[in-house]
């Protein structure tokens, strides 16, 4: 499973990857104003995932934070239970979740949204057969609610989901304005170093700022890629798809 280079030159007629699972965090859907989803950024990602997946056929999985609502470790500083407070970070993922639902299918795509805490009124179980099964029929499945259990983030429930549909990659999608992974947060140090790759050993060792280390372990134990880049860029995802050079490859 892991990326082939990409292309030397011109559009690939074959994707990188034919199953892909793309990781967002709540706070890429958010906006300055009052509101916890900005409905031009939610329009805007959704118009080019569905774009993608009608252009190249490929199945396509999401996995949407809930930090722009409810972030389970901000209500465990304040000191509410960690356990109660990530319960309701889930709950926030599947607000999140139903709203790219909404705006995916405005756009022509189906999809369904299954989550790891049963709530059959407004999604599926989560159900790994099932989940395969809609991606085969065409459809864009979103897996919220997390793992279903506190103390894990959605990065991990990430990295599970991918292992358990043998999805080809994790494309990890930053918002805030990061292309990357860096030897040290740009923003903070002027020498701060971009990868073009590098291996899961050093992504734990150096504790570079990818995933949380639970779902580096699962993607490094599965050997399943991770590329960490700007899903903000109009075109990136796009571009990653067809094969060209986006962001930091870690295998």
């Amino acid at each position: 499973m892991e990326a082939p280079s990409p292309p030397e030159s011109g559009t690939p007629t074959e994707p990188r990857w034919r199953r892909i699972v793309l990781k967002l965090s709540g706070e890429a859907l958010g906006c300055d104003g009052p509101d916890s989803i900005d409905p031009q950024t939610l329009s805007d990602l959704a118009r080019e995932i569905a774009g993608i997946r009608r252009d190249f056929d490929i199945d396509i999985a999401l996995v949407i934070g809930g930090g722009n609502i409810w972030r389970g470790m901000s209500g465990a500083d304040g000191g509410m239970d960690r356990a109660q407070s990530d319960y309701m970070g889930m709950l926030a993922t599947v607000i999140n979740a139903l709203a790219f639902q909404d705006a995916l299918e405005r756009e022509g795509q189906s999809t369904r949204v299954m989550t790891a805490i049963d709530m059959a009124q407004v999604a599926e179980p989560y159900i790994r057969r099932r989940a395969v099964r809609h991606l085969e029929k065409g459809r864009i499945v979103i897996f919220a609610g997390g793992t279903g259990n506190p103390f894990f983030t959605t990065d991990t429930a990430a990295a599970l989901r991918a292992a358990e549909i043998e999805a080809d990659v994790v494309l990890k999608g930053t918002h805030s304005g990061i292309d990357g992974v860096y030897t040290a947060d740009p923003r903070l140090d002027s020498d701060a170093v971009k990868y073009d790759e590098v291996s899961f050993l050093e992504v734990l060792s150096n504790e570079l700022a990818v995933m949380d280390s639970a779902a580096i372990a699962v993607c490094k134990d599965n050997r399943t890629p991770i590329v960490v880049f700007d899903v903000m860029t109009p075109g990136n995802l796009r571009s990653l798809v067809e094969g060209r050079s986006v962001g930091t490859l870690v295998r």
